[in-house]
């Protein structure tokens, strides 16, 4: 296991649709585990396989209830809509607000190619949206019109 440098925003490979996994063996084990401590160690709540420079539909997600990891993972339900404030670890220092869905279903493989359901609300969702959307080159700056202070926003 190994902490990967995290492509900034301007490296291409941002930009570009991801491929689907089509095998599973170690060295996708090994780059999901190192897309785990990467994502510790950088502090997010998120972290999908192009930010590593890596163009395969992979990810990696703790909002504080342990990792998730996602395999081809596919948005298959939404329901409501939050606005809140969002960043990247791919933007440092950026933030702005994103309408997201409230509530998210996401199909995933597990390790054993087993398909897997998850479900998730308020930033757990949001995180499954933002991260879904690096393996289709979408960055959350698309969504925002206006950048914000984030310390500003703070004492709101």
């Amino acid at each position: 296991m190994a902490i990967r440098t995290i492509v900034k925003v301007g490296d291409d490979v941002l930009t570009k649709k991801c491929r689907a996994v089509e095998k599973l063996d170690d060295r996708i084990f090994s780059l999901l585990d190192d897309m785990a401590d990467t994502l510790y160690e950088s502090g997010g709540v998120g972290l999908a396989a192009p930010q590593v420079g890596v163009l395969k539909r992979l990810s990696v997600i703790d909002v504080g209830d342990g990792l998730i990891e996602l395999i081809n993972p596919e948005i298959v339900k939404t329901e409501g809509n939050v606005r809140d404030l969002e960043g990247c670890l791919s933007l440092p220092n950026k933030w702005g607000y994103v309408d997201r869905p409230q509530k998210v279903v996401v199909h995933s493989l597990d390790r054993d190619g087993n398909l897997v359901e998850f479900e998730g609300e308020d930033l757990l969702a949001r995180a499954f949206c933002h991260e879904i959307e690096h393996l289709d080159g979408i960055l959350f700056s698309s969504h925002v019109d206006e950048f914000v202070d984030i310390d500003e926003e703070r004492k709101k």
